[in-house]
């Protein structure tokens, strides 16, 4: 699979708008997780496969390719992997859609016929 990049096609997009790339990256499996989980700081394979809820290896090792050569994420000298500088403005980039998606959740539980009904937004502060 082709990593997203602007200017090249991307789902959703001919031309390879910088903004479809974007969202053509973090739209896949476990991108936006791996992102979120990074942005306390580095992380060894094994701890951030731990961390991303014990997802398959080989889907892990895919999404790392592909953010590193989107230079989201890179490998350091001791195997880690860790955020670049524009992993971290990424991650801060999307910090406010969480914020929105909280508020968002709240105003469906508000308006939701029963509460209880399944897919009723969670409003709390959980893992991306």
């Amino acid at each position: 699979m082709v990593t997203p990049t602007p200017g090249r096609p991307v789902r959703g997009s001919t031309t390879g708008r910088p903004l479809m790339a974007a969202l053509d990256l973090f739209g896949r499996r476990w991108s936006l997780r791996v992102v979120w989980e990074l942005h306390e700081g580095a992380l060894g394979f094994r701890a951030l496969r731990g961390r991303c809820g014990d997802m398959s290896s080989s889907v892990l090792r895919q999404r790392l390719v592909e953010l590193i050569e989107a230079r989201l994420v890179h490998q350091t000298p001791d195997s880690h992997y860790a955020l670049t500088p524009l992993g971290r403005q990424a991650y801060t980039a999307l910090s406010p859609l969480v914020d929105w998606s909280a508020t968002w959740a709240t105003e469906l539980a508000e308006h939701s016929p029963d509460p209880g009904t399944p897919g009723t937004p969670d409003t709390g502060q959980e893992r991306t």
